[in-house]
């Protein structure tokens, strides 16, 4: 594998992971593992919610990826690309949790951003929370956020159309 391969893998595997977050919080936290995943929309006094078990998931899919391109696991059949995709889902874990823990939900520090990005990725996960129960809601993703206008009117439309209950106060 040449030298640039591999910084490429890990890249492309951090922007898959956006897709593959999206898609699991959309239609697996959202959905049959709402279990697992209510009580981050709901206030509680906890350090830990069940829905951190989530990243256990996706440490396990990093952790197996490692083995899969260890030759001190897989011998001699090691799969060299396990280990840049098993890098790429541990490097989007630990942006997740910066952005998602520490800056949208200031589980591990303060801050509030004031512009640019870092206040848009907050605009975009306070309206994903704007909503009560599972059903509807906007943003999905962690690390890419959609305008938060757009949110607001889709927000509308799904409260409008019945397809979820909208907090008044965020979705206006």
């Amino acid at each position: 594998m040449s030298s640039l391969a591999p910084i490429l893998l890990v890249l492309a595997t951090v922007a898959a992971m956006e897709g593959v977050a999206w898609a699991s919080h959309k239609y697996v936290m959202h959905g049959f593992g709402w279990a697992w995943h209510r009580d981050h929309h709901e206030p509680h006094d906890g350090v830990l919610e069940k829905n951190d078990r989530f990243a256990l998931v996706g440490a396990a899919m990093s952790i197996s990826m490692f083995a899969l391109g260890s030759p001190m696991i897989m011998g001699a059949r090691a799969w060299e690309p396990g280990t840049w995709i098993g890098l790429g889902i541990l490097l989007y874990g630990i942006l997740y949790t910066l952005a998602h823990d520490g800056l949208v939900h200031q589980r591990w520090f303060r801050w509030v951003p004031r512009r640019g990005y870092a206040k848009r990725l907050v605009q975009a996960h306070k309206l994903h929370h704007a909503t009560f129960g599972k059903e509807g809601g906007v943003s999905f993703g962690f690390l890419f956020a959609r305008d938060p206008a757009a949110l607001k009117a889709e927000l509308k439309a799904q409260r409008e159309a019945g397809v979820a209950a909208v907090r008044e106060a965020l979705a206006e």
